[in-house]
């Protein structure tokens, strides 16, 4: 967002907090500036008019840096249930796709959701869910997209077909396995040649770092693999600008690390940044997350 600069959520500010932020990191003068919100957000990307479009608890709302102000357009999510609050998202084109997660991470309960921009409609895709996680895009039709999303537990990412016009699934596969992997599939986006997918991975275990992982959408093989020192739960992979060049941003958590092992992760919590082993073509690249149009 801007020269040399992202957004970043803090979802719990504690064990025992009950709010958390959004964030915006300055990659020139190493400077964070956080916007305390009155709940826990799960995702929060920039709007047109320089806000931020949020997941806060159990709305979506635009969060006004200017007056600290959280104004909510969608409420009544998952209202049938108890116990969960919204997690991962993305945008696309004035639209939102997003999930929920169940706080205590072990009944099916959780959603996956579509909110259409342009009649500013909500349907929800999957009432099944644990803990709805990464998610981005690999192809957009008139009526169509096709969305690959992580639930959690299932250490699997599922391709789905989503007719927007009627809003719901048509179609599902299961792109990559990761069943025999330690660690949890957290927040995921594409690589940048749309091929493979870049998955975080959440390893709860002790460990000397954290994994983020390039896999092949096409045959499921690993690619590559970035490590987090210090850091075994990472948790968001995200592409960003940086002086003309992309770096991939990774995000740590030190989210229900007992105090004992906090001294084995130093950088637990910490943010990283990897570079590419070889130089992108700036004129090839296409942003990942559209700036979000905000609703009339």
């Amino acid at each position: 967002m801007g020269k040399n600069q992202f957004s970043w959520v803090a979802i719990q500010h504690g064990p025992n907090a009950s709010h958390g932020s959004i964030n915006v990191f300055d990659l020139d003068s190493k400077t964070n500036t956080s916007h305390e919100l009155p709940g826990r957000p799960g995702f929060a990307f920039v709007t047109d008019k320089g806000n931020f479009v949020a997941g806060c608890e159990r709305s979506i709302g635009i969060f006004h840096p200017s007056t600290k102000e959280y104004v909510p357009f969608v409420t009544g999510i998952d209202d049938d249930c108890t116990n969960t609050v919204v997690n991962d998202g993305l945008t696309w084109d004035g639209n939102l796709i997003f999930g929920t997660k169940d706080l205590e991470f072990k009944t099916k309960k959780a959603g996956l959701y579509f909110w259409r921009g342009r009649d500013a409609r909500l349907f929800r895709l999957r009432s099944d869910q644990i803990c709805s996680n990464g998610k981005c895009i690999t192809e957009i039709g008139s009526n169509h997209i096709e969305l690959l999303d992580i639930d959690s537990p299932t250490r699997k990412v599922v391709a789905y077909r989503i007719d927007t016009e009627a809003g719901k699934i048509v179609s599902e596969r299961v792109v990559v396995d990761l069943s025999n992997d330690p660690a949890v599939p957290d927040g995921m986006t594409a690589s940048l040649d749309g091929k493979s997918v870049i998955i975080s991975l959440y390893n709860p275990n002790p460990a000397a770092f954290g994994r983020t992982i390039q896999v092949s959408i096409a045959t499921g093989s690993v690619e590559r693999e970035w490590h987090t020192p210090g850091s075994p739960q990472a948790t968001c992979p995200q592409w960003i600008e940086w002086n003309g060049r992309m770096v991939l941003v990774i995000t740590t958590a030190v989210e229900h690390m007992p105090l004992e092992r906090r001294g084995e992760s130093p950088n637990a919590g910490c943010l990283f940044i990897a570079e590419p082993d070889t130089p992108i073509d700036m004129q090839g690249y296409q942003r990942l997350t559209p700036v979000f149009r905000e609703p009339a």
